[in-house]
C-alpha cells in the first residue's frame, strides 16, 4: 500500500532563457502584459535546459523526497520524452507501474519562454495528458492512505468515481483542479464535502465561487465545509489556509530570487499537504509549502529545487504566518 498516489499530468519542459524575451504593456492580453519578441526575429539563447514537469509528477517528487512511499498515475507515450519522464521519477524513488502508456498520444510537451526576471509564458502541447478516461485509472491499486489530484482534463465524472473508490478506502484526497474542472464550477463545488484539502489559485477560487470578490479570506469561507482545509495561493504575495473556522495567511520571504517560478503552485501545495499527511498542523504545513516552493524558484525546473529533507524548526519559524481575524 502507498502513502500517497498523485494523479494527473506528467510533461517534458524545455526552459529556453534569454535577455531577448521582452516584456511590453497592453490591454489587448489578459492580466495586461505580453512577453514579445520582433516577427521573423533570430535570437540568441543563453541557456536551455531539459526537465520533466506536470502537476502529478511534479508533486509525487516532493511527497517521494520526504519520505512518503509514493507512486503516480498519469498519462504518457510511447516516446523519448515519455522514457525521460519515467527515468526522472525512478530517479527520485516514484513508482512507476502506475504509469499509463498510450501508443497513439504523444507525450505532453512544454517549451517555457524564460525571461531574465524569472517570468516566462508557456508553449504547451498537451497530448497524452490531455484526457483522462476510467480504462486509465488502475482501480484496483489505487489504495493509498492519501490521493492527491491535479487536473483530469475536466473530467468530472471520473473524478467523481475516483472518490467513491477514496471513500472505500477511507483515503484522504487533496485536489488541484485545473481549469477544465473549474468550468464547472457548480458540479465542482458538489463535490467539495468529498475532500480533505482544497488548492486553488485566487483567480480560480474565484472561478469555483463563481464571484468577482478578491478577498481570499471571503472566498475561502464560501468555499468551506467541515473537515475540508481551503488553501488559496495569491501567487508572490503570500497563501491562504482555512480549516476549522480559523483563517492563516503565510507571507513569502523578503528577497528570495526567482529564476523561474515554473512548479511553485505544486511544490506549494504538495508541500502542504505533505507536512499535513505527516501531521503538523496547519499553520506550519504552509511554512513547509513555502519553503518548498521558494526553494523551487531559485532553479530551473519544476523539481530541481524541491526540498530533499523536512526543514527544521529555525527554517520553519523564518517564515511568517500570521492567524486572520
Amino acid at each position: 500500500m502507498f502513502d500517497v498516489i498523485t494523479i494527473g499530468a506528467a510533461t517534458r519542459d524545455i526552459f529556453l532563457v534569454s535577455k531577448n524575451f521582452q516584456s511590453i504593456n497592453s490591454p489587448s492580453f489578459v492580466g495586461g502584459q505580453a512577453e514579445c519578441v520582433a516577427l521573423g526575429s533570430k535570437l540568441e539563447i543563453e541557456n536551455i535546459i531539459f526537465s520533466t514537469g506536470g502537476g502529478a509528477t511534479n508533486a509525487a517528487v516532493t511527497f517521494a523526497r520526504l519520505g512518503f512511499k509514493t507512486a503516480v498515475v498519469a498519462r504518457i507515450g510511447n516516446d523519448d520524452p515519455g522514457a525521460a519522464i519515467v527515468e526522472d521519477l525512478s530517479i527520485n524513488r516514484v513508482d512507476t507501474e502506475l504509469l499509463r502508456i498510450s501508443t497513439k498520444d504523444q507525450t505532453a510537451y512544454s517549451t517555457l519562454l524564460t525571461a531574465k526576471n524569472g517570468e516566462r509564458s508557456a508553449l504547451i502541447y498537451r497530448g497524452a495528458s490531455s484526457s483522462f478516461s476510467v480504462s486509465d485509472i488502475p482501480w484496483k491499486k489505487l489504495k493509498s492512505k492519501w490521493l492527491y489530484i491535479t487536473s483530469l482534463g475536466g473530467n468530472l465524472e471520473l473524478l467523481q468515481k475516483i472518490l467513491a473508490q477514496a471513500k472505500k478506502y477511507d483515503t484522504k484526497v487533496a485536489l488541484n483542479p485545473g481549469h477544465g474542472e473549474l468550468k464547472r464550477a457548480v458540479e465542482m463545488r458538489e463535490l467539495l464535502s468529498s475532500l480533505s484539502v482544497i488548492i486553488v489559485n485566487l483567480e480560480e477560487a474565484q472561478l469555483l465561487a463563481e464571484t468577482e470578490d478578491k478577498d481570499a479570506i471571503k472566498l475561502a469561507k464560501r468555499l468551506a465545509y467541515p473537515n475540508l482545509t481551503v488553501i488559496i495561493t495569491d501567487g508572490a504575495r503570500g497563501a491562504y489556509a482555512q480549516a476549522e473556522g480559523k483563517t492563516w495567511f503565510v507571507r513569502t520571504s523578503s528577497g528570495v530570487k526567482s529564476v523561474s517560478r515554473t512548479g511553485a503552485g505544486d511544490a506549494f501545495g504538495s508541500g502542504t499537504v505533505a507536512a499535513l499527511a505527516k501531521g503538523f498542523k496547519l499553520e506550519d504545513a504552509v511554512r513547509v509549502g513555502t519553503l518548498n516552493a521558494e526553494s523551487v524558484i531559485k532553479k530551473f525546473g519544476a523539481k530541481t529545487g524541491i526540498l530533499t529533507k523536512w526543514p527544521n524548526k529555525q527554517r520553519l519559524a523564518s517564515i511568517n504566518v500570521k492567524h486572520m481575524k
